[in-house]
Formats: structure tokens, sequence, C-alpha cells
């Protein structure tokens, strides 16, 4: 295979902000999404293309506990640290750490991006690969929260979300781009949240190939209390308030 459709280099980047609790979990799952590409290489992958070189750099952040000491832990896998506490930048430092020079941002290299409170599932980079290789240029995947969420939010997010191919949804948590593209659109925005929806709207500005898929959901945190303002978790807590200023006026 040739030109989009070889994909020869995967970097995975996880902005990390005091996770010492939920990282084990990411890593742990990262580990076996990464296996399953390796796995899939031996017994042949995708019309017999070797797998991808993969790297992982988790981006401690502005942390203040032991999320450094875990990763440590987990010596497959690198890390760097910034003091910017914005995710948008942390981010952008990730890609820029794998991905040092402008030679390096190729349409043969992809970029995945997920969450320290998240976990990917098995296949989340072998279902982004097989779409990168038949010329796909952005995959938006799905987030599910998970037990932190009470079910009165779960009730709500049921009732809100439809996770079905072709949803509306942009998920940093969830999100892959090819490299080449996403240097084009200006890279991630040195923003405190948003920085996903910034990025894919410069994305679809430059008309790239875009598939949006629940193949590939990612179990996130369902905590209302999160790191970053304009986060997820604040997202849920004002989901939460929403509601109750709905039945307070009953």
């Amino acid at each position: 295979m040739t030109g989009r459709d070889t994909i020869d280099r995967v970097v995975v980047v996880v902005p990390a902000r005091n996770e010492e609790e939920l990282l084990p979990r990411c890593l742990a799952a990262l580990t076996t999404a990464v296996g399953e590409v390796s796995a899939a290489g031996e017994v042949g992958g995708v019309a017999g293309q070797a797998p991808p070189a993969i790297d992982v750099v988790v981006v401690l952040d502005r942390c203040s506990d032991g999320t450094a000491e875990v990763v440590a832990d987990w010596p497959a896998f690198g890390s760097i640290s910034t003091n910017s506490g914005a995710v948008g930048v942390a981010r952008r430092a990730g890609v820029r750490h794998l991905l040092p020079t402008l030679n390096d941002f190729s349409s043969a290299t992809w970029i995945a991006t997920t969450d320290a409170d998240s976990a990917v599932p098995p296949n989340w980079l072998t279902v982004q690969l097989a779409f990168a290789r038949n010329s796909v240029d952005l995959v938006l995947g799905t987030v599910i929260p998970d037990d932190g969420l009470s079910d009165g939010g779960r009730v709500r997010w049921d009732a809100q979300h439809r996770l079905v191919e072709g949803h509306t949804h942009v998920h940093g948590a969830n999100l892959g781009v090819r490299a080449d593209r996403y240097h084009q659109a200006g890279e991630f925005a040195l923003l405190d949240g948003n920085e996903d929806v910034r990025l894919v709207a410069a994305l679809r500005g430059l008309r790239v190939s875009e598939i949006r898929t629940e193949l590939i959901p990612v179990l996130t945190s369902g905590r209302l209390s999160g790191r970053t303002p304009a986060g997820f978790a604040g997202y849920l807590r004002d989901q939460a308030a929403g509601a109750g200023a709905a039945d307070a006026s009953l």
C-alpha cells in the first residue's frame, strides 16, 4: 500500500492531572489495545501490512500527587511534565514530544488521544487503523460514563446520547487523526477545554475524510468534580444542575 493507505507509526497522547487513582485503569487498557495491534500483525494484519510502531506518552500536567510514580511502574510508556494547567497545552505538548520535527507529521503517522481517567476498549487502535488504511483522516469515537455517575445522571445521559454510527459527539478521550492533517489544522489549541472541538472544526474546514463511530466506546469517569473546568465532569455537572432546576420548577 502507498500514500494515504499506509500507517507505519502511531503516537498516543494521554494528558494527566492528579490521576493516581484512575491512571492504572487507563494504562492497563492501553496495554491491551497496543497488544491487539501487535497480535493483528502476527496473523497478517490488514492486507498483510506489518503492524506500526506505537509510542505512548503520558503528559503530567501540574501534578501534585503520585501520578508520576504510577507511570514509572509502566516502563513501556513514556512521560513528560508540563506546568500549564491546560489540557489543550498538555495534548499539544505530548504530540510535539513524540513528533518533534515537521517531517514527523506525515500521512503515514496516526495520532490517537485519550484521557488519564478513561479506559479504551481492546479494539481501540485496530479499528482506527482499519479506517486510516482506507484513507480516513479523522476518527471520532464515543464515551460512556463509568459507575461514578449516579443513577439519575445515567438516565439523563442515556436520554441525551445516541451512541450510533454517525453520532454527533467530539471527545478528546476518543479521537484519532492523521498527523499531516492535524498539523495542517493548527494542532490542539492552547486552551483549558474544547481544544478537541476546535481541532475538529479546523479539520472539517479542510474537508478531511471523517468517520464518527460507536465501534470503540471509551469508558470514562462519571465524577462531577473533574480536573478541567470545561471538561467532561463539568458537562455532567451542568446536566445535573439543569435537571435540578427543572425539578424545582415543577
